[in-house]
């Protein structure tokens, strides 16, 4: 079982950028305008790709939102907290020898860590970060790379991710997909899947 980080095993990411856009007083859309400027995505895709890093983004970012770049990714992720439901079942299911992974379209690390504080090496059996392997998702090569890691089949493995497009990708690689919305419609599903009893 895979799992997405940003979304998945932290809050949803649409209340984390309403949040943001709330502490940071700007107009409501201003995050997502930015993000679909063609600068925003490729401000992005260098970050998760490890080809710029956070104070790079902050900048670029900042500059197309129009607020100030001092720190913005720990702005911007200040509310992604741990989506403790999700951990648990993710544990729960490695404990009954489901092998598990997290995949993630990295962020960055530094100066501000988002994976912090959430020991993903001592939860999951593999951590995967786009930054770490240069490729991201949906590129098929970072479902190959997750599945080689976990030593599993595509056609074995279930992936849990809050984009459709992520999850077209995975199922057009051989994955199961599972939309990761609502942690505790995601926990449902997948006690389902894997005929895990309640705690």
């Amino acid at each position: 079982m895979v799992f997405d980080f940003f979304g998945v095993l932290t809050s949803n990411m649409v209340e984390v950028i309403t949040w943001f856009e709330d502490r940071e007083r700007i107009a409501p859309g201003t995050f997502l305008r930015a993000w679909s400027d063609p600068r925003g995505q490729d401000l992005f895709r260098r970050l998760e790709l490890g080809r710029i890093g956070q104070e790079n983004w902050n900048a670029g970012f900042a500059a197309l939102m129009g607020v100030k770049p001092d720190n913005l990714m720990a702005r911007y992720l200040h509310d992604a907290f741990p989506a403790y439901p999700v951990l648990q079942l993710a544990r729960q299911a490695h404990a009954a020898g489901v092998r598990t992974a997290v995949l993630s379209n990295s962020l960055g690390r530094h100066p501000y860590d988002p994976y912090a504080g959430f020991d993903l090496h001592g939860t999951f059996d593999a951590v995967v970060l786009s930054e770490e392997i240069g490729v991201r998702k949906p590129e098929p090569e970072a479902f190959r790379i997750v599945l080689e890691r976990l030593g599993v089949s595509a056609e074995e493995c279930l992936f849990v991710d809050d984009s459709e497009e992520n999850l077209a990708a995975a199922r057009k690689f051989g994955l199961t997909p599972v939309l990761g919305l609502d942690e505790d419609v995601v926990v449902r599903r997948l006690r389902e899947l894997l005929r895990l009893p309640s705690l």
